[in-house]
């Protein structure tokens, strides 16, 4: 294991975004009972100071008949919703479907199914009355009684339909209703396209389906087969490029950028393979964010580079949220002798979800009444509050 060889000073990171997502954590377990793994992983999506505006919110999902598992569901696929204004915004659209539906179940039922249509304003009722049809056709398996609405709508929901009639699932499909991604627009090339994937052998119940997609209609023949001799020189088999088609889509320039910038810092050409794999995106990520990740993960904290390659999910992580304030916890515990000679794995410090990390260096000193205040000063630093 790496010895220590740290900076004792703390590296300072906002302290607001910090108490806005512990309050969001603590709003979304106390009002929704949501775990608090849950709850932290909708706080770094969406972040509050108070619960004035959720409440409205929660209130007014309630009053239209949603359950407390439905509104669940919402929150979770949808976490933004708690912040819009819900006299102005949201209430004026759940009345406007009210007035059409049958009944509130369905209306309950079929928001639940695609909660982000409520972030559209004039094409929701196109979208939800959609969503209905498919909802109600894939229950009698009436793939023939749906057409597409003519309208701005019409090409996306036509290849909605065309990916459903393939086997796309509804956790898949709907998203896409409300997305403004262009490889499922047009006619002829989506076709064409849609085939081109169906021919590589993608499974069109996965999400890797969809990225296929996405690349194969945003590039030409020659320069998909470009990046794939990129990769092909670089010692990846066809196999593995495919496995990993959001790959393809980076282009030749940052491909080759972003490996000479991992040769340079000192990982191997098979740790670099080794990271692609384990997170196709970081083939992607900036020269000027993987220098800073691995200036402070191996310079500054003193892990080796192997730690990296084993998890690059940590080029990933943002610096200020999670990064900076583990590490200024550890630092601080060095300093106080509390972490002896040996650096603690980087999988323990920063892969891990923000309570296992506080059960495992901050909180496992709460049962001593004398280290109340090592503890509060944990949480200080932890939360961006002690900055030395």
């Amino acid at each position: 294991m790496q010895k220590c060889r740290l900076s004792l000073n703390l590296t300072p990171f906002s302290s607001a975004a910090r108490k806005g997502q512990n309050f969001t954590v603590s709003y979304l377990v106390d009002s929704l009972g949501f775990t608090p793994k849950l709850a932290e992983s909708i706080s770094k999506k969406v972040s509050f100071n108070n619960k004035c505006n959720p409440d409205s919110v929660l209130n007014l999902l309630r009053t239209h008949g949603f359950t407390d598992s439905q509104i669940s569901t919402i929150i979770t696929d949808y976490p933004l919703l708690l912040t819009l204004d819900a006299d102005k915004s949201l209430a004026p659209k759940l009345q406007a479907l009210h007035s059409k539906v049958s009944s509130a179940s369905e209306l309950t039922e079929t928001i639940s199914k695609v909660p982000k249509i409520l972030s559209k304003d004039r094409s929701l009722s196109v979208y939800y009355d959609f969503v209905k049809e498919v909802m109600e056709a894939d229950k009698s398996s009436k793939l023939e009684t749906l057409s597409p609405q003519r309208g701005k709508q019409e090409n996306k929901i036509r290849n909605v339909l065309a990916l459903r009639g393939i086997g796309v699932p509804q956790r898949l499909l709907f998203p896409l209703l409300i997305s403004e991604c262009p490889h499922i627009c047009g006619k002829e090339t989506f076709q064409e396209s849609l085939k081109k994937v169906l021919e590589m052998g993608f499974d069109p119940t996965t999400p890797k389906f969809l990225e296929a997609l996405r690349v194969v209609k945003g590039l030409n023949k020659e320069a998909m087969e470009e990046k794939v001799n990129v990769y092909k020189r670089l010692g990846f088999a066809v196999e593995d490029i495919w496995r990993f088609p959001q790959c393809i889509g980076v282009s030749e320039k940052n491909i080759l950028n972003s490996v000479e910038t991992f040769i340079g810092l000192g990982f191997s050409r098979e740790d670099v393979a080794m990271m692609v794999k384990r997170l196709p995106p970081c083939i992607g990520y900036s020269v000027e964010t993987v220098k800073k990740k691995i200036e402070f993960v191996v310079k500054e904290m003193g892990w080796p580079l192997k730690a990296v390659a084993s998890y690059p999910q940590v080029l990933g992580y943002s610096m200020e949220k999670r990064m900076v304030p583990r590490c200024n916890v550890i630092k601080a515990l060095i300093a106080k002798g509390l972490i002896k000679s040996e650096l603690p794995p980087v999988s323990t410090v920063l892969v891990c979800t923000d309570q296992d990390f506080l059960k495992r260096y901050v909180r496992k000193h709460d049962d001593d009444d004398d280290d109340e205040e090592l503890v509060a000063e944990l949480m200080g630093i932890f939360a961006g509050e002690t900055r030395t």
